[in-house]
């Protein structure tokens, strides 16, 4: 195994384009590639681009009616049809919407086989993680769920247990759907509560189909979580089931969003809890995958402010040359900010919080906390069924 790190990167995903008044404002995947080379973070991995995932990959996970549909849409946006959430207002339709969506995917399946096959230890494609999107429709954003082609391109490549951590604002539902028969996948989603957000599931009693129980695991968050009680909740969930499953690939999606400036969401969580989450997904990697790591971006709509800063400190952990929070970011990256939005961009690395601290659940529960309450209710409805008390 080389050891070096890849981040895949295709200038053309920059094309994955809902149009000007829509949140996801591929700006961000830009800026985060030019802040990445900014700091000169490229000069430590491989920068890769790999082919657009082939019709033949996108049926590992999407029926072959829904690819047609996308394609239909992709030459001829007005024909959209909502029957596959495609023309909606979520996900409208554009021209080269399939082979832009495609591409994307096609970065996540060859950071995957690249882990797999030990051309690399860990690889990032920080423009992936569209983690809503459904085997038959498109969803929140997503029209081709990267997330889960890497995955089953993994278990076609033999691998036996890949584990997939998701850290998004929002559940991963598409991720879990695909994976709800499978014992092989672990998904593992932290998010917002179902009650105040897209998609409204991710359950705690949601934990997998009758032939594989236990693979899925969800932890709603209260609104208005903050860095102490999201770092709780992911150690007192996480690293245990990790340690149980002990995947040979872990899969992470680090959207963004669940930062306090995000504004799709109502998470308090800063960047440098986002950073110490990343850090720790990289050491559970080590610990027991020996080190087969693929990260994924995801949502993220502060698109100037956070998304840029947190998934360039995503590549850097990968590296191996994290970044420090009390970095000052090069002042031409800043003028790029400017040029490219008319927003200021931020001065440092960090959110001043850094390091963050947060109480290990063994340190005790307060049954009158709404987050000790999440992490129980989790642990209560999925560790029993993996053999683990609760």
């Amino acid at each position: 195994m080389s050891g070096r790190a890849q981040l895949m990167w295709d200038e053309a995903v920059t094309g994955y384009d809902f149009g000007r008044d829509h949140p996801m404002d591929p700006v961000r995947l830009a800026l985060t590639r030019s802040l990445v080379r900014a700091l000169g973070l490229d000069r430590e991995v491989e920068v890769v681009a790999a082919k657009a995932a082939g019709e033949s990959t996108l049926r590992l996970v999407h029926r072959e009616d829904y690819i047609d549909a996308v394609k239909a849409a992709s030459a001829d946006p007005g024909s959209a049809d909502p029957a596959y959430g495609l023309g909606t207002m979520d996900d409208p339709a554009f021209a080269g919407m399939h082979e832009v969506s495609a591409l994307i995917a096609g970065q996540s399946v060859g950071a995957a086989e690249a882990v797999w096959r030990g051309e690399a230890l860990h690889a990032v494609n920080f423009a992936g993680g569209l983690h809503h999107a459904m085997p038959g429709a498109a969803s929140g954003f997503c029209v081709y769920n990267d997330a889960s082609l890497a995955i089953a391109r993994l278990l076609e490549l033999g691998a036996e247990r890949v584990a997939y951590v998701d850290v998004d604002v929002h559940h991963g539902d598409g991720v879990q759907a695909a994976f709800w028969e499978d014992p092989r996948v672990l998904t593992i989603s932290l998010h917002e509560h179902p009650r105040t957000l897209f998609p409204q599931t991710g359950w705690p009693e949601e934990t997998g189909a009758e032939v594989a129980e236990g693979g899925a695991v969800n932890v709603a968050l209260p609104a208005g979580t903050g860095d102490a009680g999201w770092l709780r909740a992911f150690h007192s969930v996480v690293p245990e089931l990790i340690a149980d499953f002990r995947p040979q690939v872990l899969v992470t999606q680090h959207g963004a969003d669940t930062h306090f400036e995000d504004p799709l969401a109502h998470l308090a969580v800063s960047l440098d809890a986002q950073r110490a989450v990343q850090t720790a997904c990289h050491e559970l990697a080590h610990t027991y995958a020996d080190g087969r790591w693929v990260a994924l971006g995801g949502g993220g709509y502060a698109v100037v402010e956070v998304v840029p800063r947190s998934w360039a400190h995503l590549v850097g952990i990968a590296a191996g040359r994290p970044v420090d929070p009390a970095t000052v970011i090069p002042e031409g990256w800043r003028q790029e900010v400017y040029a490219r939005t008319r927003q200021p961009a931020p001065r440092r690395m960090t959110d001043g919080r850094w390091p963050v601290s947060w109480a290990a659940w063994e340190e005790g529960y307060d049954p009158a906390d709404r987050l000790d309450q999440a992490i129980l209710a989790t642990r209560r409805a999925a560790f029993p069924l993996r053999g683990l008390l609760a």
